[in-house]
């Protein structure tokens, strides 16, 4: 019997994928039934970091999932990576991903480097479901640390500074979706936030110590619903990409915002991008740190205690399904 765990978050899109969830549930339902060798079960994340949970004990107590499938945002994709990375190499099941988060943002921008994952919700499900005939892609994954915090890992972006300050002003509004609402987020950010601390950095043996407003590290080209902040970024070179802004005027940020979300940034001389495999970050000790790994903040500006971060690349560390 080929067993499949699908790990769904009922918060995904703010809660908008009710009956997109019912679709979903009675194909399994139906599959289930069929005799056809696959046994599919389904769990839904109650709170913070329960997918992250249940995707680590997806090879315990005698329970052998083949494959574990996402099915939410690029949040729930976060904590699903942070549980199968806790389960050994050799063991870990193949990831799946269906799509439902309000910006999605690493199926959408990996299309140019990997098979595609269907954007529709019933087209990506049935999809992760195939089972002799399913073609996998062996992905890379970014770990962070985070001063002596365990070990923590992301699939498609991290951001120091002004993304991940856009992502707080984005969790203030409701009443948009999407690409729109983090472009009225960036602007509010703008207004609000000017912040540019000073980091001392090592990567690749390169040092570099310079005042920075943003800086993102790419496993993914995007963010933000559709920020194409590292477009040369692929997730299975063995190579983070990274895009670094200087501290720049606000209507220099504004002149900016457009660029980024066609990913032309890397022509002003405000930015400076490049490939590594390792990066050492150590802050000032009176900056306001504030970081964010796939959108979700994890470190905020009420924590003064993490000043040293690394974060670096571990090739081919998933099979993702296509």
């Amino acid at each position: 019997m080929y067993k499949i765990l699908v790990i769904y978050n009922p918060k995904a899109n703010r809660g908008r994928n009710v009956l997109i969830a019912k679709e979903l549930r009675e194909l399994t339902e139906s599959i289930n039934n069929s005799g056809a060798g696959i046994a599919i079960d389904w769990s839904s994340t109650q709170y913070p970091r329960h997918a992250t949970e249940l995707a680590a004990g997806a090879v315990q107590d005698g329970t052998a999932y083949r494959r574990v499938i996402a099915v939410g945002g690029d949040g729930t994709l976060n904590e699903i990576v942070n549980g199968i990375m806790q389960i050994p190499a050799g063991d870990r099941p193949q990831f799946g991903i269906v799509p439902v988060g309000s910006g999605n943002d690493f199926v959408k921008g990996v299309k140019h480097s990997v098979p595609i994952i269907p954007e529709d919700a019933r087209l990506a499900f049935e999809n992760a479901l195939r089972q002799q005939e399913v073609e996998t892609h062996r992905i890379d994954v970014g770990y962070l640390r985070l001063g002596n915090q365990p070990l923590r890992y992301w699939c498609n972006v991290v951001g120091v500074g002004f993304d991940a300050a856009v992502g707080l002003q984005a969790l203030r509004i409701n009443w948009l979706r999407g690409q729109a609402m983090y472009f009225l987020a960036a602007v509010r950010t703008i207004i609000e936030n000017y912040d540019a601390p000073h980091l001392d950095m090592d990567i690749d043996g390169v040092a570099l110590s310079q005042r920075v407003q943003m800086l993102t590290i790419g496993n993914g080209t995007r963010e933000g619903g559709g920020f194409i902040t590292t477009p040369t970024a692929r997730p299975d070179d063995g190579l983070l990409d990274y895009a670094m802004f200087e501290p720049m005027s606000r209507p220099m940020m504004v002149r900016l915002i457009p660029e980024v979300m066609r990913g032309t940034h890397g022509k002003f001389r405000q930015v400076r991008m490049g490939t590594m495999k390792r990066m050492q970050i150590r802050s000032d000790p009176q900056a306001r740190l504030l970081v964010h790994a796939d959108g979700e903040i994890v470190v905020g500006y009420e924590d003064h205690s993490v000043r040293d971060i690394e974060v670096g690349v571990l090739p081919g560390a998933l099979s993702l399904v296509c």
